[in-house]
């Protein structure tokens, strides 16, 4: 046995800066390693795949007597040194120079893990070695990095993914909101650029946003929190509209290709063949998600099908494109690159416009089949869609020639919009297009105007509604058409709801059910038939309310939807509320439970606040709260204030006022909190019984450390400084700050505040 590398622990580097998440990815990693023989772990540069092979191989050092060793393969230019290189790594060359070798005879009998570094530009002549030295080496294991894999017999990937950042589009309401590793990164290192630094609620939202912006990735995260020497996080996000200017200052150390985000980009498209540039450049021109069909029809022109499948795949393996169940996506930073290259190749007007055609169709068509068995899987199309069709929108409005498009957009994401309690921004689309259309009577304008009155009264926003209203009567009257009428006379009639005029609302909807008949399984005339249902119901005619609901259900149930079932339940549980308790009950719980398929925040909020109704007219008041809590947690994500048709707001008051009365101010406040913290799939469980009710507390017991740590961060002081401050571990400090928001049912730093200043202003005493 030659005296090889027996002995020695490897060639590891020390870590120079902490090493920040990937726990699930490591444990993951560490698996596969242990039942395959060749592990590779597979991203885009700058996300952090050496760093994580190199924490891997140090948490792995126990399982390979013979060490774990690092062939830094990066700045190789040829296939002919990758053996020459593994070598060296390993020392074979020091220890045997004047003697004939093999690499593989030499590692026979050695049982080690060898990493092999940055392998995507040698990918063959990797790929070769690596086979080479696993079939003759029983006992060697191949940890290998690389933008995509080798591609030989019993390899095992990981892809790892950008490191976690908060949805931007789904405002976090769970108590305890993990911290995100993206966040987590950005703070250590600018703390390191920054002695002091923290993440706080002043600077939470621009860190927050940066890390959005940058995808996630380490690489270019660490740039940026490189700037804090020079900039706030404010005056970063703000730069980062040109990321490759902000981010070119480099790490010294790093390899060439690593030291900014312009190189690290430029690595991997110098990597791809012609065609998959020219295709990464075209999907550039998707603003998020995309599937299939969408990728063909706009960017498969002159590229056979079969070829632009395969080279989406390729792309995909190149860690250009990410793949998951929604369909494929490229990050924020590659699109920005590729979309360059588009402007470049002179496509881009052109693939812009294919684009919006596109996604108008989509949309027209989703409308159209909206009432059926698809509408699920239409809600959920449209939700992963949203990017592009924010994109196909801007475009719509950069261009005179383009408004009534953009009219039709808006129109047709109107139902998305409602049900899925994107009401404000569906408004804000619907302005601007009938703003840039400048008012000329079409049926497009109807339809949007319409839309816009059903959208601003479900905010309660009455008056802009009643703005619109006029302006719709004024196009109807100028088209003459019968079924525009009846649209006009549909949001007339929610609008005299949502305004208190019921005895209107039902002349309004009789009119829009005689105008709209020639399309009984269209939204507006559901609509009509829920909306005198509705009407009738708060007047208390049960049996009217009743035989409308029934119509509505005879259309919608043989569809399979879910929608304006669950609407029509929730209708018929309102209008028994005050004569059969337990009848409303099972109504509205039959209608959350179809909901919670669509994830309906409108539709659900109603129910919710009713069962909290019900809840405190039955005399138990603490779920009553919880219930109150959720409901108007919903209310203020659609932009409403509440409970938007006058009628039944007397129903939420009394209720309000009995709940106080019966649990005091300090556990009602806590109950509510609880419900208002509540995620939406969670609020739907309680509600309909399936997790137990939690006592609700008549006060707060905070030990006296708890104390001082609520005292410090009411004054604005960060972790680090509570830890000073209390002659504490920063960890210790932590935990305290947890244990406080968990017993205060608190989310963040800042309710910490506000809860110690109503204590001091009220002379309330220490607990405890």
């Amino acid at each position: 046995m030659s005296p090889a590398v027996r002995g020695k622990a490897g060639n590891l580097p020390h870590e120079l800066t902490s090493f920040v998440g990937r726990r699930r990815e490591s444990t993951e990693a560490r698996r596969l390693l242990a039942a395959s023989r060749l592990v590779t772990l597979t991203g885009i540069g700058g996300v952090g795949k050496t760093r994580l092979a190199l924490r891997v191989a140090e948490e792995s050092r126990r399982a390979f007597p013979d060490g774990v060793w690092l062939a830094e393969l990066g700045p190789l230019s040829s296939p002919d040194m990758v053996e020459d290189a593994v070598s060296s790594a390993l020392g074979v060359r020091e220890l045997m120079p004047h003697q004939p070798w093999s690499l593989a005879d030499h590692l026979a009998d050695r049982h080690l893990l060898l990493i092999l570094d940055n392998c995507e530009h040698l990918l063959d002549a990797v790929a070769e070695l690596a086979g080479s030295l696993l079939r003759g080496c029983r006992e060697l294991r191949i940890l290998a990095t690389s933008r995509e894999p080798l591609g030989i017999a019993g390899e095992a990937v990981l892809r790892v993914p950008p490191l976690a950042v908060p949805d931007p589009d789904r405002p976090q309401r769970r108590r305890g909101t993990p911290r995100y590793e993206s966040v987590v990164l950005f703070e250590e290192r600018a703390g390191a650029a920054v002695p002091g630094f923290g993440v706080t609620d002043d600077n939470r939202a621009a860190v927050t946003r940066i890390c959005q912006r940058l995808d996630g990735l380490p690489l270019p995260i660490e740039l940026a929190a490189a700037r804090m020497r020079a900039m706030s996080p404010d005056q970063i996000l703000q730069r980062l509209t040109d990321r490759y200017r902000l981010l070119g200052v480099g790490i010294r150390g790093a390899p060439s290709r690593q030291q900014t985000l312009r190189l690290c980009i430029d690595w991997s498209h110098e990597l791809c063949t012609p065609p998959e540039r020219e295709l990464w450049g075209r999907l550039a021109v998707f603003a998020g998600r995309f599937e299939l069909d969408a990728a063909a029809a706009i960017c498969g022109e002159g590229i056979d099908p079969d070829e632009l499948f395969d080279l989406v795949a390729s792309l995909v393996d190149k860690s250009i494109l990410n793949r998951d169940d929604d369909g494929y996506r490229m990050l924020e930073t590659l699109r920005d690159y590729g979309a360059d290259r588009l402007a470049e190749s002179g496509e881009r007007d052109r693939l812009l416009r294919r684009h919006r055609d596109w996604y108008e169709k989509l949309v027209l068509r989703a409308e159209a089949e909206w009432v059926g068995a698809d509408q699920l899987m239409w809600l959920a199309r449209l939700h992963a869609e949203r990017p592009n069709m924010r994109a196909a929108m801007r475009f719509c409005l950069a261009d005179p020639a383009e408004a009534e498009a953009g009219l039709r957009i808006a129109s047709a994401m109107g139902h998305y919009c409602l049900s899925r309690g994107q009401i404000q921004e569906g408004r804000h689309w619907l302005d601007a297009a009938l703003e840039h259309q400048g008012g000329a009577p079409t049926a497009a304008r109807v339809r949007a105007l319409c839309t816009d009155i059903l959208l601003a009264g479900n905010q309660g926003e009455v008056v802009a509604a009643a703005a619109r209203l006029a302006e719709a009567r004024a196009a109807v009257a100028a088209l003459a058409d019968p079924w525009l009428e009846g649209l006009l006379a549909h949001a007339e009639g929610y609008l005299a709801v949502f305004s208190g005029d019921l005895q209107r609302a039902l002349d309004r909807f009789r009119r829009a059910l005689s105008g709209l008949r020639v399309d009984a399984h269209s939204v507006p005339y559901i609509s009509s038939l829920l909306g005198i249902a509705l009407a009738h119901a708060v007047l208390g005619d049960l049996d009217r309310a009743a035989a409308f609901q029934e119509q509505a259900l005879a259309i919608t149930e043989p569809s399979g939807e879910s929608l304006y079932r669950s609407y029509s339940l929730c209708i018929l549980g309102l209008a028994y509320i005050r004569t059969d308790r337990n009848r409303a009950r099972t109504l509205l719980e039959q209608g959350l439970d179809l909901d919670r398929k669509s994830d309906d925040v409108v539709g659900t909020a109603i129910s919710v606040e009713a069962l909290a109704w019900i809840a405190d007219l039955d005399g138990d008041q603490g779920r009553a709260a919880v219930l109150l809590g959720a409901a108007q947690a919903m209310w203020h994500a659609v932009g409403s204030a509440g409970v938007t048709v006058p009628a039944l707001r007397e129903f939420h008051e009394q209720c309000m006022e009995r709940t106080r009365r019966g649990l005091g101010d300090r556990a009602f406040a806590v109950a509510f909190r609880r419900g208002a913290d509540s995620a939406f799939e969670d609020t739907i469980a309680h509600a309909l019984g399936e997790q137990p009710v939690t006592p609700v507390p008549t006060e707060t017991v905070l030990t006296r450390r708890e104390r001082q740590v609520a005292d410090l961060v009411a004054r604005g002081m960060t972790n680090r400084a509570i830890a000073e401050a209390l002659v504490i571990s920063r960890r210790t400090a932590e935990g305290h700050v947890e244990h406080v928001l968990t017993k205060l049912g608190f989310n963040s730093r800042s309710q910490i505040a506000a809860w110690v200043a109503e204590r001091k202003g009220s002379n309330v005493p220490d607990l405890g």
